[in-house]
């Protein structure tokens, strides 16, 4: 039945329509509809393993060997044809097999996160994944839930919900339990059904299940709520850069042929053309996407070990690119464990009891309470107190909202009177009140609540009046009566010093923006060593008063806000992206805005559904350190990813020209187009073991210096310091036999390559570094053991047409590689001496 056929009908017609009551299912009908509904989910088509091996042939470096493979059959190589297609092969095998375990590595950190919704069975509320609910359950939704299913509205309390995902509109919709006049199929019409997908601003409601799985409205709706992929910074500079090499090869490639056609005729036009193409492949890095890949997935399981999940793994660039971070101070920088630790009053119980009243204890069909501030008025209430708490039916109740600072209720107290509550924020709590003896009493009370607040305590304040209607709104919460408040300790995590002091090594700096008070925000920014003078704070209310130009300097002077409101959060995070990489890590409803806009958006397990939906990584354990760890680990990926393209651009643009050039000036090809193939291949097995790669403690600090495009000056450089030793090496061996010569050049080209790895690998001098991963040191050697021997093997003989050396040459090409290494050292350490000097 479509959701309309509901509009119209009373919620007891609903509810029988659909066999269940405001109780909700029994477990054994549950699992009945389940297995006839099916899971509430629509699956959206996965890439198979065939699928993900059929992607690695969609790549212009394999149609390119494939090409040459043709071509090479064509005029009777067919040896080097079969050699081309082990090539790609292997190409395929080795993106393959990273890809497949990096789809494997996303669906391992799937299962660390899960959708949970609360729904009544047998009147008993549980926590359950989404994806088990059926037609008939009644659920619970409340202020940053992501509805699970489509629902019939039974009851709400200030009910507003987001459905932009639906209709586009961000303006809050305001629903009703109440049946329509008339039927209606549109969804932005329909004011008492809620749909999959859309989102809880404020207030709370129950509803029935009417919809779930392919019956929900629209059928594509997991495409407009699902995380759309985004790529980072990083992906689309390497697309760009990638794209920019092509066209520089293939210009330079068609001007050889054309001039190799004018030198040297026709003879050899289809040996040339294969050797052009060998070209192309053997300067484009073609084992990026491969390293990219390797060092993602690898970081991304090691990251989820240490309670970090990826969503996607170009996260972790953005991760490593973070220059401020953003952060609530609550269960990050402290424990969010709040000890209850005074309660000023002059009726100390009545201001617990009332103080209780506004808490979840009250409603029945309420089993567990997360809040902090309930459990530590709990846990220091006696029973005969607890037991009260029993006899106490809430009549009505406005929640708690990020704008409002408070909640309140109606309802009959112990002597049957009706009053209304309202507990929050104190200095709130105190503008409602007017019910005073003296008006230095209010002064006095302030005054002392503030020096609680300087203390660092959390503050928690009680007021109310009587009040004879069964219902009431925001504008009947004035004249109150000040009962009392309390004073709560939340103790600094144990790691959140050393945090901070790992943060500043790495050059992150650290803003907490927190609706807490200014004394409150200010005590913790001090205790753990992000202030000096814990009147260093900014309030939302000052910041909001200021001018475009000075709030911009606010933001960036100030490192702890206090009292900030939903907007204004949203406000700071766009205008520190002005200048800075920023990350925000929150949790509630009233942070998805600055979530969205942040570079990074990072959520904690437990945060609103909302939240958890925009953001980019999530925190399964809610501490600092952990995302100080994370940015370290993304920024050390990033640093390796670099160290690949340097050395693979500076080492193949240096052969490409070389080679291109002495071509065009000897009447052979100076390598096989075999051999350029072979030396692409097994110069990059050492460099893909780049990724694992220990980094230098100042690339870490300053990851903005070291950039891609801030390279680019150096990896010419060191292409023309390959090229000029390219030059050298044709110089000395001009006049042996052919077949030596690429010998010769094949070593001397693996050789320079691998030597240069550990030369760029850092900006010091090669041997004041850290020691290169034990992976890059093992397979470099296996590598220069492999280009050594096979020229003197009959594989090498007969498949790659190489010869076996005199000593004598061998001696040369070792000497000129020595040489190589120190002119690039020398090289690399007057560019970053110079670049230092700069900055």
């Amino acid at each position: 039945m479509k959701f309309s056929e509901y509009t119209t009908k009373k919620s007891e017609e609903v509810l029988s329509e659909l066999k269940t009551s405001e109780k909700g299912l029994s477990e054994k009908e549950a699992l009945n509809r389940l297995e006839s509904s099916g899971f509430n989910e629509i699956k959206s088509k996965e890439t198979g393993l065939f699928g993900v091996f059929l992607k690695q042939f969609k790549s212009s470096f394999v149609y390119l060997l494939l090409i040459a493979s043709f071509i090479a059959f064509l005029i009777n190589e067919r040896i080097d044809s079969v050699v081309i297609l082990v090539f790609v092969l292997i190409n395929v095998s080795l993106g393959f097999f990273q890809e497949a375990r990096a789809e494997k590595a996303v669906a391992l950190l799937k299962k660390y996160l899960s959708a949970k919704t609360r729904v009544l069975r047998e009147g008993k509320l549980k926590l359950i994944d989404k994806k088990f609910l059926v037609p008939g359950d009644v659920i619970l939704v409340e202020p940053g839930s992501v509805i699970p299913a489509d629902l019939r509205i039974l009851k709400v309390n200030n009910f507003l919900v987001d459905e932009t995902v639906l209709s586009g509109e961000s303006v809050p919709i305001a629903k009703i339990p109440d049946p329509l006049s008339k039927k209606t199929s549109e969804f932005f019409k329909a004011k008492n059904i809620v749909f999959a997908g859309t989102s809880v601003i404020s207030g709370e409601a129950k509803g029935v299940v009417i919809g779930t799985g392919k019956n929900m409205v629209l059928g594509e709706i997991t495409k407009l709520v699902s995380q759309i992929k985004k790529e980072s910074i990083y992906e689309k500079d390497l697309v760009k850069f990638s794209r920019l090499i092509l066209k520089i090869v293939l210009v330079t490639v068609v001007f050889l042929f054309l001039a190799n056609t004018i030198i040297h005729g026709q003879a050899n036009f289809f040996d040339f053309l294969i050797f052009c193409i060998a070209l192309i492949v053997s300067i484009l890095p073609e084992a990026l996407p491969l390293v990219v890949t390797f060092s993602l997935s690898e970081g991304a399981l090691k990251l989820a070990k240490k309670k970090v999940v990826v969503k996607r793994l170009a996260a972790l660039e953005d991760l490593g690119n973070i220059e401020i971070l953003c952060t609530d101070k609550t269960g990050t920088i402290t424990e969010n464990k709040l000890f209850l630790e005074k309660i000023f009053s002059v009726d100390k119980e009545k201001c617990l009891l009332y103080g209780l009243f506004c808490s979840p204890y009250v409603k029945e069909e309420i089993e567990s309470v997360k809040d902090p501030f309930d459990i530590a008025l709990f846990d220091k209430t006696p029973s005969i107190v607890r037991q009260n708490l029993k006899k106490i039916k809430t009549i009505f109740e406005i929640p708690f909202g990020p704008a409002r600072l408070r909640n309140s209720v109606l309802l009959d107290d112990l002597e049957k009177k009706r009053i209304l509550i309202v507990r929050g924020a104190p200095e709130v709590i105190l503008k409602l009140s007017s019910s005073f003896k003296r008006e230095s009493d209010r002064k006095e009370i302030k005054k002392a609540m503030a020096e609680e607040g300087r203390k660092g305590k959390r503050i928690l304040a009680v007021a109310f009046k009587e009040f004879d209607k069964s219902n009431y709104s925001e504008k009947d919460e004035k004249g109150l009566t000040f009962l009392g408040y309390f004073s709560f300790k939340d103790p600094l995590k144990k790691t959140a010093g050393e945090a901070i002091r790992l943060a500043k090594k790495l050059g992150i700096r650290i803003k907490i923006i927190t609706g807490d008070s200014l004394e409150v925000a200010g005590q913790v920014g001090k205790e753990v060593g992000l202030l000096e003078d814990s009147q260093k704070v900014i309030l939302g209310e000052k910041l909001d008063s200021l001018s475009v130009k000075n709030f911009k300097k606010a933001c960036d002077e100030f490192s702890v806000f206090a009292r900030i409101s939903p907007t204004t959060k949203y406000r700071i995070v766009r205008s520190l992206q002005e200048n800075y990489e920023v990350g925000f890590l929150g949790e509630g409803i009233n942070d998805a805005p600055a979530l969205k806009a942040s570079n990074l958006a990072i959520a904690v397990d437990g945060a609103a559904d909302v939240s958890k939906e925009v953001a980019d990584i999530i925190l399964l354990k809610k501490d600092l350190k952990v995302i100080i760890n994370g940015i370290k680990k993304g920024r050390n990926i990033f640093s390796n990813i670099n160290k690949y393209i340097k050395c693979t651009i500076a080492s193949n643009f240096g052969n490409f020209y070389s080679i291109a050039c002495i071509s065009l000036f000897i009447p052979f090809l100076p390598m096989l187009p075999i051999q350029i193939l072979l030396v692409n291949l097994l110069s990059d097995f050492p460099l893909i073991a780049v990724a694992s790669d220990k980094v230098d403690v100042e690339e870490l600090r300053k990851p903005k210096l070291y950039r891609l495009n801030n390279f680019i000056f150096l990896i010419i450089l060191l292409a023309l310091v390959s090229t000029i030793f390219d030059f050298t090496f044709f110089a000395i061996f001009r006049r042996v036999e052919p077949s030596f010569l690429r010998t010769l050049w094949f070593i001397e080209s693996i050789l320079t390559e691998i030597f240069l790895i550990f030369s760029i690998r850092t900006s010091r001098l090669f041997f004041k570094t850290k020691r290169p991963s034990f992976l890059l040191l093992f397979i470099s050697l296996i590598t220069i053991i492999i280009t050594i021997i096979l020229p003197f093997t009959e594989l090498g003989h007969k498949n790659f047409h190489f010869v076996s050396l005199p000593f004598s040459y061998l001696s040369i090409v070792l000497l000129l590689i020595i040489g190589y290494f120190i002119l690039s050292e020398i090289v690399k350490l007057s560019y970053f001496r110079y670049r230092k000097r700069l900055n």
